[in-house]
């Protein structure tokens, strides 16, 4: 339910020009990128309706007093891992998608000066390691974190010459496409966990 008195000012002028450009069914227009080539989506489709905000916000995994997820799991589900940063696998998948995320529980603004910097080193490598498998025209990466307060990147590779998958529709198209079967999706992520390991922290697919 909207707590009008507790939305930021930005948000209710946000939630204003919503209302105001909406049709009598309460639908806005469909955004210019609904004509792009790398649109994954055709026919008789709408823009859904935005609901007022929520306030405040729901917990998230790992916060008021939720389990977290990630801290749970350790290092059952990673591939590969350091002291301080884990690898995890998102899939089998349609195309390479991995998760870089911290072994203790930590958010983004959590991160001191000295994890920052590893990440940062980290996630350039990880690009290269990604990149180097042969295939890929771009790794994408993201930090959402609106489903668990424990950080975590994702890695997805774009298949090079796939155009359409290119941008910001990439995660749609990977969400729309079928898994690779579980053997090559193995194959791909003893591939990954070696070539981590190629610069340091270990290798949990041996």
């Amino acid at each position: 339910m909207s707590d009008s008195e507790n939305v930021h000012p930005r948000t209710a002028r946000l939630m204003a020009r919503v209302r105001a450009a909406e049709d009598a069914d309460g639908h806005l227009p469909m955004p210019d990128m609904s004509g792009w080539d790398i649109f994954p989506f055709e026919g008789d489709i709408r823009v859904t309706y935005l609901k007022d905000p929520v306030l405040p916000e729901p917990p998230r995994s790992g916060e008021g007093g939720r389990p977290c997820e990630s801290c749970a799991a350790g290092l059952d589900d990673a591939i590969w891992a350091d002291d301080t940063w884990k690898l995890i696998p998102a899939g089998p998948a349609a195309i390479p998608q991995v998760l870089l995320c911290p072994i203790g529980h930590y958010d983004y603004p959590d991160l001191d000066d000295a994890m920052a910097a590893e990440l940062g080193v980290l996630s350039v490598r990880l690009d290269r390691v990604l990149t180097g498998l042969g295939g890929v025209g771009r790794v994408h990466v993201e930090k959402i974190g609106d489903g668990g307060a424990h950080l975590h990147l994702w890695f997805t590779a774009r298949p090079e010459g796939v155009l359409q998958m290119r941008g910001s529709s990439l995660v749609d198209w990977t969400d729309a496409i079928p898994p690779m079967p579980q053997d090559e999706w193995d194959e791909l992520l003893d591939e990954i966990a070696a070539r981590m390991a190629e610069g340091g922290g270990r290798n949990l697919r041996l």
